[in-house]
């Protein structure tokens, strides 16, 4: 860690190279709801009190289903060795 001629703390790594500045996190509006809704509403999401309402009706889980749907190398055929 060093202090430049401005008065700045500059962080270096162990080998000597700069750390990076990270960039400062995004102005929170002054009404932070509204914003969320209209950022919703421009790209035609809406929710309401059913958005997680959940439509499962007690019916046993379809184990193979479930593993197509949610394993990305289920659909794929298999190949022995790997």
């Amino acid at each position: 860690m060093e202090r430049g001629p401005d008065g700045e703390l500059r962080f270096r790594r162990l080998d000597g190279t700069p750390v990076p500045d990270v960039a400062l996190p995004p102005k929170i509006p002054d009404d932070p709801v509204h914003a969320l809704r209209a950022r919703n509403e421009a790209v035609g999401l809406r929710l309401d009190a059913n958005t997680t309402r959940p439509t499962w009706l007690g019916e046993r889980l379809d184990v193979g289903w479930a593993i197509d749907v949610l394993h990305p190398r289920a659909l794929q055929p298999t190949v022995i060795g790997e």
